[in-house]
């Protein structure tokens, strides 16, 4: 089992943390994620270390994504996620 950290920016409720969860879970070899909105951040437990196609979904879902360095998590984007969610 891997675990893949990534930053992911526009999540700004929980319509948008489902979207991200439902755009991720169904990926080969995805195991278990926490979503952390405050943070930005998700926390992907996998069979292998593969990241692209999970970079590629959130993007695809209006999220871009990219590997969590480890550093300062990134301010969150107020509203309009671009998720399809109803953010005001």
């Amino acid at each position: 089992m891997s675990e893949i950290n990534l930053s992911v920016s526009g999540m700004t409720c929980g319509s948008c943390v489902k979207h991200v969860t439902n755009a991720l879970k169904s990926l080969d070899g995805v195991e278990d994620l926490v979503v952390d909105l405050a943070a930005g951040k998700v926390k992907i437990t996998r069979t292998t270390d593969k990241s692209d196609d999970l970079i590629a979904a959130l993007k695809e879902d209006g999220y871009p994504a990219q590997l969590d360095s480890g550093g300062a998590p990134q301010a969150k984007q107020g509203g309009d996620c671009g998720g399809g969610c109803s953010c005001s």
